[in-house]
Formats: structure tokens, C-alpha cells, sequence
């Protein structure tokens, strides 16, 4: 026992009913944390650092962007995701083709980040991130010529574009500048012949998508369930969508 205010307490006991208090969490089931942006720091930290030794090593592009199926620079084989280089699919929205292409990046991901990372706590966030970065890979590999290649984090940015209005709408929030936001950028998506217009359009889907399980899923219990069940359905569907595009290229 130890003196305290009020009497004794004992620290055993005021352990185990610390253990009995209910964690808060966010309306999206996330844990509430004073850290809004720690994720979003990291994601931005990864990408200005791989830009960087991308300058330094220029052949990196080349490794790791999304490119479907080509012969190699020296034509001795062929290289890309059907090839069995999967991970082209998330190394290439690490990789962007200029500074001005990272920047317009990297302020979108400042302004929608921390906001989306607040709400949907930080694994929501992070598996939101990476699975728009991944369904904005996977629509580009299914549809572009298979010699052409395509960098940047754009899908991820417009999953969290999709996101961000789902839970804007479902909490009861002002969705017009944001819906404005999404049509200005598509319109530039569209009319910018060297913009992959495929990346875009597959990372708001996926993102939306996602982001609509984590809104809509009841809260309870099962919301963790249905929130880690949503992102292993679409993990599955791309999944798919991978191995048919590739035997359709290796056919």
C-alpha cells in the first residue's frame, strides 16, 4: 500500500482497474493519439528521401517504376511486373519524375494527411495509403501499353481525395470544397497527356471504397473485424486483377 490523497492505494489494484477502462478511440474505431501527422511525416520523409538518391542514382527509376512487360536495356530479357517483379507495383508510388511533381505531391498528402490520419487512426490510415497506392498501380498495369512505364504517388493521393469525402460526408461535414478539389484535379488528370490518368482514377476508387467500409462499418466490437476484412477483400480483388493481367501479357 501506498499514502495518497484520499486514503491508501494499492498499486496492484490500480493497475488492474486501469486495465478495465476503455481505450478512446475515434468514431472510426482509430486510437486517439496527440500525434496527428506521425505517419504522414514518415510517408513524406520516404518519398523526398527516395527522390533524393533517385538524383544521385538514375537508374533507379528505371528499376523500380510500373512498367507492365519490356525487354531490358540491353534486350537480353524482359522486365516489369509480369516478369515477376511485383513490387514494382508500390515502388513506383515512391518515385516521381521531377521536384514539381513531388512537391504538387507532397502538399496534397500535407493538407489531407494529418486530417485523415486524426480521424481514422494511424493503421487505418497507413493500410488506406498503401492500398491506394497499390489499386492506383494495379488499374495502370491492367490498362497502359505494357512498355509504358508510370512513377509517382498520385494513386495514394487520390485514394485519400476519395477518403477524405467519404468521411467528410459521413460526418455531417461541408463536402462542396472537396468535391470541387477532386473535379479540378481530374479535369488536370484528363487533360495532361503525360499525366497516367489510370493511376488517379484507380487509387480514388480504391481509397473510396476503403474509406466507405471504415465509415459505414457498425461501431462495436466488429468494427476492427469489418475494417481488417474490407482492406483484405480489396487486397484480394487486386490480387486477382494482378495475376490475370499477367497471364494475359505472359499468354
Amino acid at each position: 500500500m501506498r499514502s495518497a490523497s484520499v486514503g491508501f492505494q494499492c498499486p496492484s489494484c490500480v493497475s488492474e482497474g486501469a486495465k478495465t477502462v476503455r481505450e478512446p478511440r475515434t468514431a472510426f474505431g482509430g486510437r486517439v493519439s496527440m500525434d496527428t501527422s506521425r505517419v504522414t511525416l514518415v510517408l513524406i520523409g520516404l518519398n523526398v528521401a527516395i527522390f533524393v538518391v533517385s538524383l544521385a542514382k538514375p537508374d533507379l527509376t528505371d528499376r523500380f517504376d510500373n512498367l507492365a512487360l519490356a525487354p531490358s536495356s540491353d534486350f537480353s530479357h524482359l522486365v516489369g511486373v509480369a516478369s515477376g517483379e511485383y513490387y514494382r507495383l508500390i515502388t513506383a508510388a515512391f518515385l516521381h519524375a521531377n521536384l514539381i511533381h513531388l512537391m504538387f505531391n507532397m502538399f496534397a498528402l500535407v493538407q489531407l494527411g494529418p486530417v485523415l490520419e486524426n480521424a481514422l487512426g494511424r493503421a487505418r490510415y497507413l493500410a488506406l495509403y498503401l492500398l491506394s497506392a497499390l489499386g492506383g498501380s494495379v488499374l495502370a498495369f491492367l490498362l497502359a501499353a505494357p512498355n509504358q512505364p508510370s512513377v509517382g504517388a498520385s494513386g495514394a493521393i487520390f485514394g485519400l481525395f476519395g477518403a477524405y469525402y467519404v468521411v467528410v460526408r459521413r460526418l455531417g461535414g461541408e463536402t462542396g470544397p472537396i468535391v470541387v478539389l477532386l473535379v479540378v484535379n481530374l479535369v488536370i488528370t484528363f487533360s495532361v497527356p503525360s499525366i497516367d490518368w489510370r493511376a488517379h482514377l484507380g487509387g480514388l476508387v480504391t481509397g473510396a471504397a476503403l474509406a466507405t467500409a471504415y465509415a459505414y462499418a457498425p461501431r462495436g466490437s466488429r468494427q476492427g473485424t469489418i475494417h481488417v476484412a474490407a482492406c483484405c477483400l480489396i487486397a484480394v480483388v487486386l490480387l486477382v486483377a494482378i495475376v490475370l493481367r499477367t497471364n494475359a501479357l505472359n499468354g
